[in-house]
C-alpha cells in the first residue's frame, strides 16, 4: 500500500515572515499521521523552515548534479541537506522551460539527490500543444524513460505528473485523463524497473485545491499531490491534506 503524500512547492515565493504558515501545516501533518506532508521552499528558507517546523519534511526546489565545483549560484545535495532539507524537486517544468533542462540534466540531478541522501520528486508533464495533438502519454512516458534512475525505488523516489498547461492556470485535466497518464507512467516504471515500479508514488500537480483534491486522490494511481500556489498558506494547503487523509 502506497501512503499518500501531499507536497508543497513554494517556488520563488516566501519570506521569514511567511514561515508562520508552517505552524498550521505542521499541526495538520501531526493531526493526519496517515498522510506524509512535505514542503519545498526557496533555498534561503530551508534552514529557518527546518528550525521552525522540525517535525515537517522540508525540501529544496532544485539541486546541481555535481557535489561541488565552479558552479556559481548553484547548490549541491549535500549543501541543502546540511541546511535541513530531506528531499529535493527535480525536473519541474518551469526549470525545463526557463533553464532549458534536458532529460539528461534531470536524470543527473535525481542521481545526485539520491547519492546525497535526499528523497527526490521527479516532475513530468506535457504542453497544451502536445496534449491537443494526442501525444500526452507518449511525451510523458518518454520524459520518464530519459530521467528515471535505473536503481530507483519507492524508498527515495516519487514521480509528479504536472501537465504544464495546468500549472497556475486554474485548469485541470479530467479525472479520466489524469488516470490515463498515471497509469501509463506506472506501466512504464514497471517495464523499466520491474516490481519496484509498483512501489513508487505518483503525485498529481497542477491547480490542485481543497475542492478538487479528493476527486483526484480517489483515482487508483494517484498517490497524492504536488501543490504550488495553494501550499503558500495553511488555510488552502490543510484542506488538501485533509482530503488525502479522508481516503
Amino acid at each position: 500500500m502506497r501512503r499518500k503524500l501531499v507536497a508543497g512547492n513554494w517556488k520563488m515565493n516566501g519570506s521569514l515572515a511567511a514561515l508562520a504558515e508552517l505552524d498550521g501545516i505542521a499541526a495538520a501533518a501531526a493531526a493526519y499521521p496517515g498522510v506524509d506532508v512535505a514542503v519545498a521552499v526557496p533555498a534561503t528558507l530551508i534552514a529557518p523552515a527546518h528550525a521552525r517546523a522540525p517535525g515537517l519534511a522540508i525540501g529544496a526546489e532544485d539541486i546541481h548534479p555535481a557535489p561541488s565545483g565552479a558552479h556559481t549560484g548553484c547548490l549541491s545535495a549535500a549543501m541543502v541537506a546540511e541546511a535541513g532539507a530531506t528531499f529535493t524537486i527535480v525536473g519541474h517544468s518551469e526549470r525545463r522551460i526557463e533553464q532549458r533542462e534536458s532529460g539528461q540534466d534531470v536524470w543527473a540531478k535525481a542521481e545526485a539527490g539520491h547519492r546525497g541522501g535526499l528523497g527526490v520528486i521527479l516532475c513530468l508533464g506535457e504542453t497544451d500543444v502536445e496534449r491537443a495533438s494526442g501525444r500526452a502519454e507518449r511525451v510523458v512516458s518518454s520524459q520518464l524513460e530519459r530521467a528515471l534512475p535505473g536503481d530507483a525505488t519507492g524508498d527515495w523516489l516519487t514521480i509528479a505528473y504536472e501537465p504544464r498547461w495546468a500549472i497556475g492556470t486554474g485548469l485541470t485535466p479530467t479525472p479520466g485523463d489524469v488516470q490515463a497518464i498515471h497509469g501509463a507512467v506506472r506501466a512504464k516504471m514497471v517495464d523499466l524497473l520491474g516490481d519496484a515500479g509498483h512501489a513508487i508514488r505518483i503525485l498529481y500537480g497542477g491547480s490542485v485545491t481543497g475542492e478538487n483534491a479528493a476527486r483526484m486522490f480517489a483515482l487508483p494511481d494517484v498517490d497524492g499531490a504536488l501543490v504550488g500556489g495553494a501550499s503558500l498558506t495553511a488555510a488552502k494547503f490543510v484542506p488538501i491534506i485533509a482530503a488525502a487523509a479522508g481516503l
